[in-house]
């Protein structure tokens, strides 16, 4: 019984150190979003679902819930937003290529046909992130009509 004391105490002092040492947060004050929106010029009904669903994990800013100033939730919610910032990150538009930019739209439509996105737990605490059938279909014609701009070599208007 002594073992499982020492482990349980070990445990609540690893948890209550954890509370100091957050991981960064991702929060960019400026205007991270602007050149996306002009250049891909979404309508405001899917400007709406990118805000709501979206920006929170693909973005260079996060609005962070109460419980992120928890440990180990805060870990946990940095490597989602990581990882979504890996495969998709809206605020870093202008680097993409357009081949890029194409393959990045492409992957949109898949994943919302698919109904892989937004993560459930994501709107487990985020309800206004679950898409009607609507707001789903209008985001992959938005993506689909901008990747044939891309595809044609234009810029999307």
């Amino acid at each position: 019984m002594k073992i499982i004391k020492k482990i349980a105490l070990a445990l609540l002092i690893i948890l209550i150190g954890m509370q100091f040492y957050r991981p960064e947060k991702n929060t960019d004050t400026s205007d991270h979003l602007a050149s996306f929106l002009t250049e891909t010029n979404p309508p405001k009904e899917v400007r709406m679902v990118l805000k709501q669903a979206c920006y929170d994990c693909h973005s260079n800013n996060t609005v962070y819930p109460w419980y992120n100033n928890i440990a180990p939730v805060s870990y946990w919610l940095a490597d989602h937003v990581d990882h979504g910032k890996g495969h998709l990150n809206f605020s870093e538009w202008d680097s993409y290529s357009p081949k890029k930019k194409d393959h990045k739209l492409e992957e949109v439509v898949e994943v919302m046909e698919k109904r892989e996105m937004p993560l459930k737990e994501y709107t487990w605490t985020h309800e206004e992130a679950i898409l009607t059938d609507a707001q789903q279909k209008a985001l992959i014609e938005w993506a689909e009509k901008t990747r044939l701009l891309y595809e044609l070599g234009q810029r999307p208007e």
